[in-house]
């Protein structure tokens, strides 16, 4: 079914693989993945009543998706520059710089049940991958270690820092009395107040784990990718915390590549099938063998050679689409581009090869007809011609043609040696004497003799009419 399956077609599938799991990973506990699945619902529907001929349907749909693809741009720009970023290869180098002091976040954690006992407000953002800069705004900026001490300080009332958020940046406490984004979720419980909005607003933005102690209720929560998690123990806000900030050590044990692949073993599998399946509906439908007429062009013809010609001046190639995505090579402009390196005078007989084209990404050469041409060359020889002025017209009465000056009289040329033999001047763009004043001085260009004649001057020359 398959007769041109290639170790590309491999790489292919294992990278979106790898892409899509991405994704998912990042987005699972979002109601981005959400939109994504039932955009992914409408394209499958659309599939569906193309092939089955539903024209209004598929019209539509297809209509829709236009839009769609617009909007999303606009409602989703904080998910897709979030995304990117993580793409990006080079945030470790500009990122954040590791820290060796370690957080007692046990420590931490009985501070922040202390503070709920006393009922008294926090928000605690500890950063983790991904810089949250952007999202802070009116910050009182810090640079002190992190201590039970200096957390209950901050937020203790009548504090001028209490009012916001203390951010923990490489186990420091680098801002406090933050201003974070509100959480734009409609579905979050009416008796949630700006404090948990803001720490739920800004997991929805990034991957930061936040610490939500409440006013009114002493209780302690944990926000983590837009989800909202009662903590009713220090040991298990601790241990939430280790799991979530004990990879960004640098004294953390490296993960083994073995245990990297297995893990989440299932959805890792049900993505690749998924991309499989969409990669098998891409190319079932292959484009049959096409026959186009290709042109030659040659390149790198010794110095001192001159193309003569090249029986035949085009060939037949047939090519052959990988998917239906592709369009149709009919439609395109196919040349085949020859290497006349290794040409010598006279005639030369070279064999065509399907590095010699290069076809659009998805398909492949599978025939050439004819695949040897004969490529005839000579000497390139250099002459002196004189130019003569190519005249029309009658010049007016009382008027009598005594001389026409050049300038310059004679140029340099070069071409084949055969061509050149049988030339001893070259003219100039036609001169209509009908409309010419005597003084007069006009610009016209020369004209190539043959068309493998070249001519070594690309300015026109300077045509007088008059005695002179």
């Amino acid at each position: 079914m398959f007769p041109y399956f290639r170790r590309h077609d491999i790489a292919d599938i294992l990278i979106m693989s790898f892409l899509v799991y991405q994704l998912y990973s990042w987005f699972k506990n979002t109601k981005a993945l959400q939109v994504v699945i039932g955009l992914g619902f409408l394209v499958l529907l659309y599939v569906v009543t193309k092939n089955l001929g539903l024209f209004m349907t598929s019209w539509v749909l297809q209509e829709l998706g236009t839009v769609l693809f617009v909007l999303l741009i606009v409602i989703f720009q904080t998910e897709i520059r979030q995304a990117l970023y993580r793409f990006s290869l080079l945030r470790n180098l500009f990122g954040r710089q590791g820290n060796s002091t370690q957080l007692d976040l046990m420590e931490l954690a009985r501070t922040f049940f202390v503070l709920a006992a006393e009922k008294t407000g926090a928000i605690i953002v500890f950063q983790r991958k991904e810089i949250l800069d952007e999202y802070l705004l009116h910050g009182v900026h810090l640079d002190s270690l992190v201590s039970a001490q200096l957390i209950g300080t901050i937020f203790r009332s009548g504090s001028p820092l209490h009012d916001g958020a203390v951010v923990i940046r490489d186990n420091r406490v680098t801002q406090a009395s933050c201003h974070l984004p509100l959480s734009a979720n409609p579905e979050l419980p009416r008796h949630f107040g700006t404090r948990h909005r803001a720490g739920l607003g800004l997991t929805e933005r990034s991957d930061a784990a936040v610490v939500i102690i409440s006013e009114e209720r002493g209780e302690v929560s944990l926000a983590q990718t837009g989800q909202l998690r009662r903590m009713v123990t220090p040991e298990l806000l601790s241990g939430e915390l280790h799991a979530l900030l004990a990879h960004l050590a640098p004294e953390t044990e490296k993960v083994s590549v073995r245990r990297r692949f297995f893990s989440n073993l299932w959805p890792k599998l049900t993505t690749l099938l998924l991309v499989s399946a969409c990669w098998l509906i891409i190319t079932a439908k292959q484009g049959e063998i096409v026959t186009v007429t290709a042109i030659l062009k040659f390149h790198n013809l010794p110095e001192g050679l001159a193309l003569v010609k090249s029986s035949p001046e085009d060939v037949e190639v047939q090519l052959k689409a990988f998917s239906g995505l592709v369009p149709s090579p009919k439609k395109l402009d196919i040349e085949a581009d020859i290497n006349l390196a290794k040409v010598r005078e006279g005639t030369n007989q070279l064999a065509i090869k399907s590095a010699d084209f290069h076809p659009p990404l998805g398909m492949m050469v599978t025939g050439i007809n004819p695949p040897i041409i004969k490529v005839t060359v000579e000497k390139k020889v250099r002459k002196t011609l004189q130019v003569k002025v190519k005249t029309s017209g009658r010049l007016p009465p009382r008027l009598s043609l005594r001389k026409l000056k050049v300038d310059p009289p004679v140029v340099e040329a070069e071409g084949p040696q055969h061509a050149m033999e049988q030339l001893d001047s070259v003219e100039t763009e036609e001169v209509n004497l009908s409309v010419i004043q005597r003084g007069a001085v006009l610009e016209k260009r020369l004209m190539a003799p043959a068309p493998q004649v070249r001519l070594l001057r690309e300015e026109p020359v300077r045509v007088r009419l008059g005695p002179n």
